[in-house]
């Protein structure tokens, strides 16, 4: 069973990814992994990615896909595995099915921009621990202040609401069109095609993941 999760940043995939990948025993798969663990190991395709990011320049589609196949060759998928941020483009999801690496599920996590926002940019960091808060859902007991040691909170630049909006906005315009694609795809019922389901990602973090696993299991 290979599965690829969807979503905008800040709808929770990496942690689900994690829970659903523990749940039916798949290794998850990034591509920032593969990159690391190919240049570590020297492989032939991390030897190259590796010239190309000392660089300074973006690791192409090509490579990613060859990363993608050699991982795929390693002992711990052959029961399946969960991509992970991967495909990225309508290019990347393209070559996946003209090399013919067959993708049997994919699950969209939906939520409306404006969650997500609020999701993000309320979130608040303990930097010396790495505690979190949120100014909504789990504010700390004073405000701005750290609940152990009283030192202020800080914003991450990733979590700027300004910031976010710009990570949307290259979601939507790079990414999101993968929905249109493998929905399309599976609509027409061609053979190969995966199947295609999208939960609702409000709610508690074990809501979300029993909706993708009774997803999954409904395939």
């Amino acid at each position: 069973m290979r599965i690829i999760l969807l979503g905008a940043p800040g709808a929770g995939k990496g942690t689900q990814a994690n829970f659903i990948s523990k749940a039916l025993n798949i290794p998850q798969i990034s591509t920032g992994d593969m990159l690391r663990a190919a240049v570590k190991a020297e492989t032939p395709v991390g030897l190259q990615a590796k010239k190309v990011m000392d660089a300074g320049q973006l690791v192409s589609d090509d490579i990613i896909l060859a990363l993608v196949k050699e991982r795929l060759e390693q002992s711990d998928c052959l029961n399946g595995c969960l991509f992970d941020g991967f495909p990225r483009t309508l290019a990347q999801a393209e070559s996946l099915k003209k090399d013919g690496i067959r993708i049997n599920q994919v699950v969209e996590i939906d939520v409306d921009d404006s969650e997500i926002i609020t999701r993000m940019s309320g979130r608040r960091i303990h930097p010396a621990s790495g505690r979190s808060y949120h100014i909504q859902f789990n504010p700390p007991k004073e405000a701005g202040l750290d609940d152990e040691t009283g030192e202020p909170l800080v914003q991450r630049e990733d979590d700027r609401e300004e910031t976010v909006k710009k990570r949307l906005e290259i979601y939507h315009s790079q990414t999101a069109p993968l929905i249109e694609y493998y929905s399309g795809w599976a609509a027409d019922g061609e053979e190969n095609a995966p199947k295609y389901r999208k939960v609702k990602g409000t709610g508690s973090v074990e809501e979300i993941r029993d909706r993708i696993l009774e997803a999954l299991s409904s395939c």
